[in-house]
C-alpha cells in the first residue's frame, strides 16, 4: 500500500485511545518552557532507531523533566488542552487516559480532586473521554492510600490502572481496592505482562480480577494464559511502537499483536507516552501495517476492537462499526 493511501487510510478510520499516560504525552512546546535547552529540538528518543537501554532510563525523563510541568491544576488543563486536539485531529472520537496518583504529592495545599476536574474541563466537544487514576504497584500507603479511598468514588474518575515498572508483584491491597472500585461502577486496569512472565499477566486476571491489561506480551508465552484470557474475554490494550523502544520487543515484525488476534484474544493499539516515543495513534497503525505485515481488514478489526470495549452505547457502537466497515470497503 503507497505511504499516501495508508496515511488517508488510518486517517478515515474512526478509533479509539484506551492506553495514554497523560503525563507522558506532554507536548514538546511545554516541554520547552522547562529546560528550552534540552528540548530546543526533538529529543533523541523520537527517532525511529532509538532504543531505551531500560525501564530506568525512561522513568529518569519523567523525574527529571515532566512531572516538573504537572504540580498545578492550570498546567495539567493546559497540557490537556493541546492533546486532546491533537487526538481529535486524527479522528480519535473515544479516549481513556490515566493521570499519576504520584501528583498528589507535589501539588502542595491543592485537593487532589482539581486536577481530575481541569482534565476533564480540557476535554472538547465531540471526545467521548474517560479518566483513570494511575499508581505504582507499591502506592497504596500513608496519604496516597486515603487518596485512592476517596477517589474511586469521584464522579471524575472511571477507573483505576496500575503501572509503572512491573515490580514487586500485585500486593494484596490491590485486589481488595479494585474489587472495592468494580462495586461502585468503575473499570479497573493493570500493567501487566510487557516485561514479566505470562504469569504476570494470569495473577492480573485472576487475583485481581480486572479484564483489561496493558500491554500482556508475555502472555503469548503461555498457551494456558491465553486460553484464560479468551475464556474471560480480556482485552490488551497494546502500544507496539513503544514495546520496541523499550526492548519488549525487539522489532515491530516481530511483535506479538497479529498472533494474539490468531489466536482470538481482542487487543486495541495506542501511543503510551506519546512525549517519550515521539509517537501519534495514526503512526501506530502504520507501522503495524508497514513493519508488521498486518493487511487493511486486520487495521479496521482493531479499530472496531477499540469500539467494543468502550463505554459507548450499542447505537454509537454500531455506528462506528459501520464507518469502519465503509471506510474498508471504500
Amino acid at each position: 500500500m503507497p505511504a499516501v493511501d495508508l496515511a488517508a487510510f488510518v486517517q478515515r478510520l474512526p478509533k479509539t485511545e484506551t492506553h495514554l499516560h497523560l503525563e507522558g504525552s506532554l507536548p514538546l512546546e511545554l516541554a520547552r518552557r522547562i529546560d528550552p535547552e534540552y528540548f530546543g529540538t526533538p529529543p533523541a528518543y523520537w527517532r525511529p532507531d532509538f532504543r531505551f537501554t531500560d525501564f530506568a532510563q525512561f522513568q529518569e525523563q519523567f523525574d527529571r523533566y515532566f512531572f516538573k510541568w504537572f504540580v498545578s491544576p492550570e498546567n495539567y488543563y493546559e497540557s490537556c488542552r493541546r492533546v486532546f486536539a491533537d487526538v481529535v485531529a486524527q479522528n480519535v472520537v473515544y479516549l481513556e487516559a490515566s493521570f499519576h496518583l504520584g501528583t498528589a504529592e507535589r501539588i502542595g495545599d491543592v485537593p487532589f480532586r482539581e486536577i481530575a476536574r481541569a482534565i476533564r474541563a480540557a476535554v472538547p466537544a465531540g471526545l467521548e473521554f474517560r479518566l483513570f487514576l494511575g499508581m505504582f504497584r507499591d502506592h497504596y500507603v500513608g496519604p496516597l492510600a486515603k487518596i485512592v479511598d476517596e477517589a474511586i468514588a469521584w464522579d471524575e474518575i472511571a477507573g483505576v490502572d496500575l503501572h509503572g515498572f512491573e515490580r514487586p508483584e500485585f500486593q494484596p491491597w490491590t485486589a481488595e481496592v479494585w474489587t472495592r472500585a468494580r462495586s461502585l461502577g468503575k473499570v479497573t486496569k493493570a500493567h501487566a505482562g510487557e516485561f514479566a512472565s505470562a504469569a504476570d499477566v494470569r495473577r492480573a486476571v485472576e487475583y485481581l480480577g480486572v479484564h483489561r491489561v496493558q500491554h500482556g506480551l508475555s502472555a503469548i508465552d503461555d498457551p494456558a494464559v491465553l486460553q484464560l484470557l479468551r475464556a474471560r474475554g480480556v482485552t490488551l490494550d497494546m502500544t507496539p511502537i513503544s514495546n520496541v523502544k523499550l526492548l519488549a520487543v525487539p522489532s515491530m515484525s516481530a511483535h506479538p499483536i497479529k498472533r494474539f488476534l490468531d489466536a482470538g484474544v481482542r487487543c486495541t493499539v495506542s501511543t503510551d507516552d506519546p512525549m517519550l516515543f515521539g509517537n501519534r495513534l495514526n503512526d501506530e497503525y502504520a507501522a503495524l501495517a508497514r513493519e508488521a505485515g498486518l493487511d487493511r481488514a486486520t487495521l479496521v478489526r482493531i479499530a472496531r476492537n477499540g469500539f467494543e470495549v468502550a463505554d459507548l452505547s450499542a447505537t454509537a457502537k454500531a455506528n462506528y462499526a459501520r464507518e469502519l466497515e465503509a471506510a474498508l470497503t471504500a
